[in-house]
């Protein structure tokens, strides 16, 4: 099981909470590399020094392209799910993909995106 790191946990480690920077810490010493959706890196980047350190995490990251093939199942799972909020359902479908557990603050969301396809995720907080 991987980590997949949602807007949460990046705006955690942008505020410095010492949580996720922890847990992103003991990851990177067990070579354990967390995923970051593309579209969460857009959702929570707005440059600048004053990002200096989402940009220190998002180094120990590895950033997951949005392909076309990825798109298309992104876009049929958000149709599942009946919303329009792909930046999560990105989340969900690679974190699913990948087995992954999920670090976010927006649980109840994801959830329901995963239970459109009676799937669960494992979600916790940043």
């Amino acid at each position: 099981m991987g980590i997949t790191y949602d807007t949460g946990a990046l705006i955690a480690a942008d505020r410095g909470e010492r949580r996720i920077w922890a847990r992103h810490r003991a990851l990177l010493s067990r070579r354990e590399v967390p995923t970051v959706p593309a579209p969460v890196v857009a959702q929570s980047w707005r440059g600048g020094s004053r990002q200096a350190l989402l940009a220190r995490l998002l180094a120990g990251c590895d950033i997951e392209a949005l392909d076309d093939d990825q798109a298309r199942s992104v876009g049929l799972l958000a149709t599942r799910a009946v919303t329009t909020d792909i930046v999560d359902v990105c989340v969900v479908e690679g974190a699913m993909r990948r087995r992954d557990l999920v670090v976010s603050s927006d649980e109840g969301d994801l959830q329901g995106i995963a239970a459109a396809v009676n799937r669960r995720l494992e979600v916790d907080h940043p």
